[in-house]
């Protein structure tokens, strides 16, 4: 009897071993978009075990778009996240919400875009732009984007008619002869290439709009777990300085990142993601967010964006962006020798 209590309390024992080096991992609620270029990183994490490394037990939610997702932060649904620059100013200035980093610089995929048997036309004399309709998710980094292409094709940001519809509800309406001009992000951008035989306008480089990404975090959450705030970020870090020195495995989960997503696109599209989205190492993150020498660079591109929004009267004025926008956490993950060599190991190959 004594020997079989000996081996059932034995079993019990090896049984509950796994249960609490699961519950040593801390959780955390990760929020993002689903198949969008700067949501890679964390795909990777979920996919190499880079969680478990940093001890964090991430609880991932998804939003079709920026707004919505901002609007369920004072839920504390989620913690930290990215999404767009225009939705974090817009978080910063309703709920509290510190940008934290940049997801990516995605400029160029951020455009206005015609079908292609109206685009020879429009191309050749932008002012009949006048009047029409311009299907786009409003309150939006492509808001932005399509409002500077008009000022740099000379007309008024306010010369069209904005139709506020979802991405997937303008490329329904595209493929379906129900629109003929669009603002779309990338990988919205391919899709409507290759079903509606779309083409660019102008995007936000063409028209000098610098459009960020933007890491965020709620700022309750950032004060009462300062340490968690850095290791997430060491997380994202080590996702794109992994994929730069792996390009062919990084493309391969990209797509099946983007499928899971509801999205397929061609492997032609995934290779203009990585290279129409510049990406930000941690000493690039550190320089870009520097004050050392007076506003920082991101501290302009958020400014320019503040701007917009208040220019267009969602917001009643410009926050400053030092208001809400810290290097303090990138500085955490350089000061910290392990989550440095963790955020950078592959920088260098």
């Amino acid at each position: 009897m004594k020997h079989m209590l000996r081996n059932f309390a034995l079993a019990a024992l090896l049984a509950a071993a796994p249960m609490t080096a699961a519950q040593a991992q801390t959780p955390i609620g990760v929020s993002y978009q689903p198949s969008l270029y700067w949501a890679l990183p964390f795909h990777y994490a979920t996919v190499k075990g880079w969680w478990k490394d940093v001890d964090l037990a991430p609880a991932f939610t998804t939003f079709p778009a920026g707004a919505p997702q901002i609007a369920a932060a004072p839920s504390k649904s989620w913690d930290v996240g990215g999404t767009g620059s225009v939705p974090a100013v817009l978080g910063a200035v309703r709920f509290n919400i510190l940008t934290i980093g940049i997801t990516n610089d995605e400029s160029k995929t951020n455009a206005m875009m015609v079908r292609g048997d109206k685009f020879d036309a429009i191309k050749a004399n932008p002012a009949s732009l006048k009047g029409q309709r311009l299907l786009l998710t409003t309150n939006s980094t492509v808001d932005y984007a399509a409002r500077k292409c008009l000022v740099k094709m000379g007309l008024a940001a306010n010369d069209m008619q904005f139709v506020n519809l979802g991405q997937a509800q303008i490329i329904t309406a595209l493929t379906s002869n129900n629109g003929d001009i669009a603002g779309v992000w990338a990988p919205n951008t391919y899709t409507l290439e290759d079903r509606a035989g779309a083409k660019y306008l102008c995007s936000g480089a063409d028209a000098g709009a610098i459009v960020p990404g933007a890491l965020v975090v709620r700022a309750d959450f950032a004060k009462e777990r300062p340490d968690d705030v850095a290791k997430f970020l060491a997380v994202f870090l080590r996702g794109w300085s992994w994929a730069k020195a792996n390009p062919e495995e990084a493309r391969k989960l990209a797509l099946d990142f983007y499928k899971q997503g509801g999205l397929e696109v061609t492997s032609r599209a995934m290779d203009q993601e990585f290279a129409l989205r510049p990406t930000f190492g941690l000493d690039e993150q550190l320089k870009i967010m520097s004050r050392a020498n007076g506003a920082s660079t991101v501290d302009g591109w958020f400014s320019e964006i503040g701007q917009f929004i208040t220019g267009v009267g969602t917001i009643p004025s410009n926050p400053d962006a030092k208001n809400y926008i810290t290097d303090e956490f990138m500085k955490r993950v350089a000061a910290d020798p392990k989550l440095r060599a963790f955020a950078t190991e592959f920088d260098k190959k």
